[in-house]
């Protein structure tokens, strides 16, 4: 059976991939394939290059946002812009001895990239600490009253760090990044020429309106864009003549039950429980989830983010509200306050 350092740790990560090898030629292999994320990318191009030209390594980066928005994408295009091995482990795998491996194993400069960094246990935290600052760990020989401590001498390293939910992460371990950089929803030109870009990468006829047609509906998420043009092209070429154009774009979406506001069937379920059952709320995120049969954490990392983003929905001290707009989202008239306040 393999160690568990190396099972958790992989120098190519694009390996990874669950449902299959197409979106790994989709991502960008440099910076200037990159759509989108200016700002970020752009501060990030200035670190890796005042970083080189000193030949030190790179000042440990938090990224932090929603799923799917190219984190993972983004620490791969970091080392090999430095010319270094990427090591990418997740926090929820982590285990003391498994971070003891880990940190021997990497080479001067190397990255170290750990996804879901805020569900890292805190004996495996506690390690992290001097790695970070120091360069060095403190490996525990023995047990009872014959343990003793050696500290074990590390080689200049880069941690990268993924979240979802910053709020989440340690005052001490947050304060050790130099960097933190956020991942913010694409607009639809972004991702229009991500689609359009990975339409060509797999040799696939589809011009500007059905490109468009899918990246208006994939929830301002590249990982969705790719995933959808990949579902649409099925139907283009058992429906169709294999081109993508709006119509067919729409009809493929629309069987996929995924409408022009880029909702799901949990989204529709969500705002209708939430208008229809709740009046509109407020409402607690525990009893929406009970309502729903589904877990509170996906509901406030996965479909929140985006009813929020797109003005649909509001979180209150009181608990969920739906907004003006996720009312007429559903063809219903939002209260009005000062309506029933003259009733009373």
């Amino acid at each position: 059976m393999e160690p568990a350092s190396e099972r958790l740790v992989s120098s190519h990560p694009l390996d990874m991939d669950t449902e299959n090898q197409a979106p790994l030629a989709l991502r960008p292999q440099c910076f200037d394939e990159m759509v989108g994320q200016r700002e970020l990318l752009s501060n990030l191009q200035v670190f890796v290059k005042a970083a080189k030209e000193r030949q030190e390594a790179l000042d440990h980066i938090l990224l932090c946002g929603p799923p799917g928005l190219g984190k993972t994408t983004l620490a791969n295009l970091i080392a090999r812009e430095m010319q270094v091995q990427i090591h990418v482990t997740s926090g929820p795998a982590l285990e003391r001895k498994d971070m003891a491996g880990i940190l021997s194993q990497l080479q001067e400069f190397d990255i170290l990239f750990i996804d879901e960094i805020h569900r890292l246990s805190p004996i495996v935290e506690e390690i992290l600490y001097p790695a970070m600052e120091d360069f060095k760990f403190d490996l525990i020989l023995g047990g009872g009253p014959h343990a003793r401590t050696l500290e074990v001498p590390l080689k200049p390293f880069t941690l990268i760090g993924a979240t979802t939910r910053t709020g989440l992460l340690t005052g001490p371990l947050r304060d050790r990044f130099g960097y933190t950089g956020r991942v913010n929803y694409y607009p639809t030109e972004d991702l229009c020429a991500i689609v359009e870009r990975a339409a060509e990468l797999i040799d696939l006829a589809c011009d500007h309106a059905g490109a468009w047609e899918i990246a208006k509906r994939c929830r301002g998420t590249p990982r969705i864009a790719n995933r959808l043009l990949r579902r649409v092209r099925d139907f283009a070429e058992v429906d169709g003549d294999g081109h993508i154009d709006q119509g067919l774009a729409a009809h493929a979406l629309n069987r996929l039950g995924v409408d022009e506001h880029g909702f799901d069937e949990m989204d529709r379920r969500f705002m209708d429980m939430l208008v229809n059952k709740f009046k509109g709320g407020p409402v607690g995120i525990e009893t929406l989830g009970a309502a729903l049969g589904e877990d509170t954490d996906t509901l406030e990392s996965v479909y929140e983010p985006y009813l929020i983003k797109g003005g649909y929905l509001e979180r209150t001290p009181r608990g969920r509200c739906a907004t003006p707009s996720g009312f007429e989202l559903l063809g219903i008239s939002a209260p009005s306050s000062k309506g029933q306040n003259s009733l009373l």
